[in-house]
């Protein structure tokens, strides 16, 4: 779910860094050294699970993993996700440099509302709570991740259209495995060390 750089407008990549620092200067305005190490161990799980890309006709599919970040760092999970992003765009040449911006707000975005869609477990009481919740965090932030791609697709021409549409259903199937996998960690950290979960906001 990288968008290359020359796909995008100037005007559009561009937007993305100005709503990019917007972000990480709100969501980092509370950081707690002591988060360190668990957003680093995060990173490093979005950023290898991206790595592996799957060819489908004109996109290719990969694990985002990004609604399993937001929903253990909470706040924490854009400044994750855009490191890992980083990472890969200077040393693997996934994306691009001038993507980076877009492809933080397309996967960083979902991740943060992933984390208060989990956090809803925490009103309801019925069996295996945590699973569900979890495993809608997951699925979500592949789909809200799914949905930026598509119009920021569109905003570069109507060319871009049937690729958008693609895509999205390319998407599908990872939503589906993304849901299931949340969901399990969820249910597990919760049994086993629940602080974890306290990402916070």
């Amino acid at each position: 779910m990288h968008i290359s750089d020359g796909v995008l407008s100037v005007p559009v990549w561009m937007g993305g860094y100005v709503v990019t620092a917007g972000i990480v200067a709100i969501t980092t305005r509370k950081m707690n050294p002591h988060d360190i190490p668990k957003v680093a161990v995060l990173t490093s799980v979005f950023f290898v699970a991206s790595l592996i890309h799957i060819p489908l006709g004109p996109t290719s599919v990969h694990l985002i993993l990004n609604g399993l970040v937001g929903m253990i760092l909470g706040q924490m999970a854009f400044v994750s996700i855009l490191v890992g992003l980083t990472l890969q765009a200077i040393l693997f040449q996934h994306g691009g440099l001038t993507t980076i911006g877009v492809n933080a707000v397309m996967m960083g975005v979902p991740a943060l509302l992933a984390y208060h869609i989990f956090n809803l477990h925490k009103k309801f009481r019925f069996r295996s709570n945590e699973v569900v919740f979890g495993a809608l965090a997951g699925a979500a932030g592949v789909f809200f991740g799914t949905i930026i791609l598509a119009m920021l697709l569109v905003t570069t021409g109507d060319e871009f259209i049937v690729v958008a549409k693609y895509a999205a259903l390319a998407h599908l199937p990872v939503m589906i495995i993304e849901g299931i996998i949340t969901g399990f960690i969820a249910s597990f950290l919760l049994k086993v060390k629940p602080e974890i979960l306290e990402g916070g906001w």
